[in-house]
């Protein structure tokens, strides 16, 4: 069995085992149809049934496969059972006789069981061939017993004229297996016509109707390599699809070229270039940033004062619209420039800061441009103008630094206004404050004050807390001596 493995390998055909995704779920599902077609062990009892004038060969009843379902998977609920049925009826392990709608019933409606040589785990990937041989084999047999639907019929004649040149080949292709068909009893015949035309409602569904091979990671895998060969359900290949390989089996794959080892190596040069990140670092900064954060998150760290929302304590948010801002709030300023940015008590702080080395203009423009986005449309143009004439135009009395290439971008973008005009001076200015501006105010004294400020309050209560604390102790150890004398006493 091994050395069956590895000559398909030698000849490049696709493994079904390597190959297929899907495959845990199709051996799954095969187990369950063995089961269920195994008179020993008490499967769904399969029976020819008498209909007007004819008989319906080897059909069951969808309410046996349902019950089948329940009784020896444990299922009590019979909605999961139809469910799991119509997942096995989609993939056409089972399908109905009657219509081409793969979807399991609770009723009388006669099902067919699939014969395995069209299981999905053969993994056909049929193509435009395939299917044209078939639709021509289908007008070829008993009209009044395998007409052609609606649909049908229109993909065989778009299929003729897309094969115009091969036509007579799958005329041909289609004759002799209608020869070798009717050489079959009839009720074999019958049997194989329905597990045939189920195989093509899987893989050539009615409109309307869900294609489970649609999505198959399959054939992402196959157009990324393709070099390995498919099988065919008639051994035809599709010289109109240029992505598909040749479908015969014992076809061998091309030799591999230098150029393809060149294309090779330069391939995994440029992943050595990656930039990668290992496992452990990733984590690390993950739970750095969890632990930074983890006083702020209301779910871990109770709100103190209470959350509003819970005890109709209005204090925090009094704290929070403060421009006293705690000590918890200021420290959160450090942890980032987008945290003192959205914090408004952060801002004004940050734009004192920056008066005082007189560079407010960037922060001041930056804010400008991010009212800008919100504006109304009627008013953006003459916003654009005013933003213009005040930090970019020449002469301009709040001018900001910007780059060459930045200003003739924006000065493109002005020509033709809107709330993004400044997005690349407003990135640039970002930057800007960010890696300069910004890591000095954490730096200077007025950010370093403000965090003094508030823990000395903090500190001197803490003591006297202690000290109260202490005095309380010691007044209780003397009263209670006290006492003690006069009991002794009396």
């Amino acid at each position: 069995m091994a050395q069956g493995s590895g000559d398909q390998r030698a000849l490049g055909i696709a493994d079904p085992e390597e190959s297929s995704p899907n495959m845990i779920v199709y051996r799954k599902i095969e187990d369950i149809i063995t089961k269920m077609q195994d008179d020993k062990t008490g499967g769904v009892p399969i029976r020819t049934v008498k209909s007007f004038l004819s008989k319906i060969p080897s059909v069951v009843t969808g309410t046996d496969i349902v019950q089948w379902l329940m009784k020896n998977l444990s299922i009590e609920d019979p909605v999961e059972a139809i469910h799991l049925g119509s997942l096995i009826a989609a993939q056409g392990y089972v399908f109905p006789i009657s219509d081409h709608v793969l979807t399991m019933k609770d009723d009388g409606t006669f099902y067919r069981f699939q014969a395995p040589y069209f299981w999905p785990s053969n993994c056909w990937e049929p193509e435009n061939t395939d299917y044209a041989i078939y639709l021509c084999k289908r007008t070829m047999q008993n009209k009044a017993r395998l007409e052609l639907a609606d649909y049908e019929a229109e993909n065989l004649a778009r299929l003729q004229r897309a094969f115009a040149r091969k036509w007579e080949f799958i005329f041909m292709q289609a004759e002799a297996q209608v020869k070798i068909d009717r050489k079959k009893d009839k009720t074999e015949r019958k049997i194989l016509d329905s597990q045939e035309r189920a195989f093509w409602d899987v893989h050539r569904p009615v409109p309307g109707c869900v294609n489970t091979t649609e999505m198959d990671i399959r054939k992402c895998r196959r157009l990324k390599n393709p070099q390995k060969v498919k099988k065919s359900v008639y051994g035809v290949t599709d010289e109109s699809q240029s992505q598909s390989p040749v479908h015969i089996p014992s076809q061998p794959i091309r030799k591999t070229t230098k150029e393809d080892v060149r294309k090779q190596i330069t391939f995994l040069n440029a992943q050595i270039d990656r930039h990668c990140l290992k496992m452990s670092k990733v984590a690390e900064s993950l739970i750095a940033y969890t632990e930074q954060y983890v006083e702020y998150d209301p779910l871990i760290t109770p709100a103190e004062p209470s959350n509003p929302w819970v005890s109709d304590d209005t204090a925090l948010w009094d704290i929070e619209m403060s421009k006293e801002p705690s000590q918890q709030r200021v420290k959160r300023w450090g942890f980032s420039f987008d945290e003192i940015l959205k914090d408004q008590v952060g801002r004004d702080q940050f734009l004192r800061f920056l008066e005082s080395e007189f560079s407010s203009e960037n922060l001041r423009f930056w804010l400008a441009v991010q009212d800008l986005k919100k504006q109304p449309l009627q008013d953006v143009a003459k916003r654009v103008e005013e933003i213009w004439q005040e930090f970019l135009a020449p002469g301009a009395p709040s001018a900001i630094n910007l780059d060459s290439h930045s200003y003739e971008i924006t000065s493109q973008n002005v020509k033709d206004g809107g709330r993004y005009t400044f997005e690349d001076a407003q990135e640039h200015i970002y930057k800007l404050m960010k890696s300069d501006s910004y890591a000095r105010f954490l730096r200077s004294n007025a950010y370093q004050d403000l965090l003094l400020a508030k823990k000395k309050p903090e500190s001197e209560q803490g003591r006297r807390t202690s000290l109260e604390k202490f005095t309380r102790s010691v007044g209780k150890s003397l009263a209670g001596k006290r006492l003690t004398g006069l009991m002794q006493s009396s």
